[in-house]
């Protein structure tokens, strides 16, 4: 079966590495000359928008599947009229749209933070009124990795984070005091099947993911479940999704979806019986899901900016070693570490040897 893929970025190349032993053919299309899936997939050079590449991919792949939700939801829904495209475009587009997400959320009984639309500098004092400082205030689309937000502790800051976010419509939320981060990651195949990954305890730094662990005991599990089935029930959805939250106080309120594989799931490659880029590819191109529980305390720890000495990682056991052919860039994810190991105890243990490793490049470089 050929498949296409929006987005030739980490999450496409993972992708074809797991689909290829399932006999999967892939063309990415993206428009980056040096897009780290194009070394493992055919790639087609062109903006996403583009009507006569998005034709050539249609006419090329069985089924076409996405990698980032920034790719236009209209060239998700122009693509569904050529071949099957999962997950379904409309989930693509709420999840582009925070205030659509969080309305979602609230008709599906999702607890979330209390927030407010705000589409120019009065609503935004108003809502500042009515639900208090410090808030956040986000636009309503392109965010991601802490991009397009402002936390804002002060009156006088509104104007300026305002013109900060180039007047773009927006929603503010009240700021949360939560104790924890986590994640859960799910599939849902083409006949309405279900399986659950262990709910993740995710860390991260000045925005950006740092460290996911695969966490099967967490007492949250099964509510972090019931409100992840009502969302892909409720999205007629396919392939694999993220549902993000935060923890106050032993509850959970919904941050936000990301209808994709997700960084908090890649250490399911090496740690969970099936991963979560095997199953998304089993989801949408109508194969039975594969099992999803951990094999073992398991862990991810993200390499950002710098890659450390491949010797130095390597050398530690139980780690595996993922470099996404990607040049170093301050902020950028160039490649993840997945952990595993016998012991929760001794997880956390090489946890910290990765860290320090990965510490020791960021001091050498200052």
């Amino acid at each position: 079966m050929r498949v296409g893929i929006l987005g030739g970025g980490q999450l496409a190349r993972m992708m074809v590495l797991a689909g290829t032993p399932l006999g999967l053919e892939f063309t990415v299309l993206d428009p980056a000359e040096d897009a780290c899936a194009g070394v493992i997939a055919k790639q087609i050079h062109a903006a996403y928008d583009d009507e006569e590449a998005l034709d050539r991919l249609a006419n090329n792949c069985d089924l076409v599947t996405f990698e980032f939700e920034n790719v236009p939801a209209a060239v998700a829904a122009r693509l569904a009229r050529h071949a099957p495209v999962f997950p379904p475009p409309q989930a693509l587009a709420t999840a582009q749209d925070r205030l659509l997400e969080k309305r979602l959320f609230d008709q599906l009984g999702i607890p979330v933070a209390r927030y407010r639309a705000v589409d120019d500098l009065a609503a935004l004092r108003q809502a500042a009124a009515e639900l208090g400082l410090p808030a956040v205030l986000k636009t309503r689309t392109q965010g991601y990795d802490g991009k397009g937000q402002r936390v804002l502790r002060k009156e006088d800051e509104l104007e300026a984070a305002w013109r900060e976010l180039a007047g773009a419509p927006c929603i503010l939320e009240a700021m949360i005091p939560f104790q924890r981060e986590v994640s859960q990651i799910a599939v849902r195949d083409r006949h309405g099947e279900v399986r659950f990954y262990p709910l993740c305890e995710n860390s991260h730094r000045h925005g950006i993911l740092m460290t996911t662990r695969a966490s099967p005991d967490d007492p949250l599990q099964g509510a972090a479940r019931q409100h992840t089935r009502k969302l892909l029930e409720s999205l007629h959805y396919v392939g694999v999704l993220a549902l993000e939250f935060f923890v106050r106080d032993g509850e959970l309120l919904a941050n936000e979806f990301a209808p994709r594989v997700h960084n908090t799931g890649h250490w399911s490659i090496e740690g969970a019986i099936s991963s979560q880029f095997e199953n998304h590819l089993r989801a949408v191109t109508g194969l039975p899901l594969g099992e999803t529980d951990a094999r073992g305390p398991s862990a991810m720890v993200n390499l950002i900016g710098e890659l450390p000495p491949s010797e130095a990682l390597l050398a530690l056991p139980g780690v595996h070693l993922h470099r996404y052919g990607k040049a170093p860039k301050p902020g950028r994810k160039i490649g993840h570490v997945g952990i595993q190991a016998p012991s929760s105890a001794e997880l956390e243990a090489r946890i910290r040897r990765v860290e320090a490793i990965i510490a020791g490049v960021g001091q050498a470089a200052a």
